[in-house]
């Protein structure tokens, strides 16, 4: 297998690019068929019209297609097991924000917990929890309820 831990990282970085870019259906092909929720145990999302979904649904975009956000992950904490073609994450979130009527500020931060595996030599997600730690002025930045 090709070098696990920095596949595993990029996909974690790759996230942050395309939910930033406002490219909804991207971050949907990116989880692919992982399930994603709250990291409460609450039931999983999967599929990637129900992830496309999710995000158009909430997520604010402005005229420029992008939700005008820096999503940062910080504090990676990785384990790879190359032969068993699985590994675990779990890292800081935070989310900038600046728009008109909102100076740049972070809005949200909190932690992933993920998973992945190995299929013929591509890592992919397996499972991503999310759980918000912190919530500042969302208002610029989701159409809906804040999912917790």
């Amino acid at each position: 297998m090709s070098d696990g831990p920095t596949q595993v990282a990029n996909l974690i970085a790759r996230y942050a690019e395309l939910i930033d870019s406002g490219d909804f259906d991207g971050v949907a092909e990116l989880l692919g068929d992982a399930g994603v929720g709250a990291g409460d145990g609450s039931t999983l999302l999967t599929g990637r019209k129900a992830l496309a979904g999710l995000f158009t649904t909430t997520t604010r975009l402005y005229p420029d297609g992008t939700p005008g956000t820096k999503h940062v992950t910080t504090n990676l904490l990785l384990e790879v097991d190359e032969e068993a073609g699985s590994a675990t994450a779990r890292s800081y979130w935070t989310v900038l924000q600046a728009v008109p009527g909102l100076p740049l500020q972070p809005i949200l931060a909190g932690r992933y917990h993920d998973r992945f595996e190995c299929r013929e030599e591509v890592w992919r997600f397996t499972e991503r929890r999310y759980l918000v730690d912190l919530v500042g002025d969302v208002s610029h930045h989701m159409l809906s309820n804040l999912p917790t």
